[in-house]
């Protein structure tokens, strides 16, 4: 069995923080973690903390942006539940509201709309009412706001009628 090391030197921890940042975009709540795994002294933290961000490793703005577009692109998230997401990783109100701004208005429509339709489509609820009840709680579930889910709900279950 690997042993895992038990202390770094901080430019072994630099070293390894930067692949870490280098693999995917990190929060730096994130970063902060793996730095107490490391069991790491508080000025150590500090110094690599400082040097990944002076170096453009680590980037709340370009994090946020990413998150929000990945969440919505891959799984169709609403900006709701980005939103909850990011603010329970410690991002900062006006990096939340820069990275919602990435995701575009008709897109974001377009989305709603497609998986409303998807998922009504899959639900085999005979129950009419039922039926459009668990999909506004999927759609709520999903992020999405709420005028917007029960617009378009109303829309498709008058159009299948």
């Amino acid at each position: 069995m690997k042993n895992k090391k038990l202390t770094y030197t901080v430019d072994e921890a630099k070293k390894r923080l930067e692949g870490y940042c280098n693999y995917q975009e990190r929060c730096h709540r994130e970063v902060e973690e793996k730095l107490f795994k490391m069991r790491l002294i508080p000025e150590a933290c500090e110094v690599i903390l400082l040097h990944l961000m002076e170096n453009d490793f680590l980037n709340e703005e370009r994090y946020a942006k990413s998150f929000a577009r990945g969440k919505f692109n891959i799984k169709s998230w609403g900006k709701r539940r980005i939103e909850i997401e990011l603010k329970s990783k410690n991002i900062s109100k006006y990096n939340i509201d820069t990275a919602l701004r990435e995701i575009d208005d008709d897109m974001y429509h377009n989305k709603i709309k497609f998986i409303a339709v998807k998922k009504y489509e899959l639900l085999s609820e005979p129950n009419n009412l039922k039926k459009k009840q668990k999909l506004i709680d999927f759609l709520l579930r999903k992020g999405y706001e709420n005028y917007l889910v029960y617009d378009v709900v109303k829309e498709i279950t008058q159009n299948v009628k």
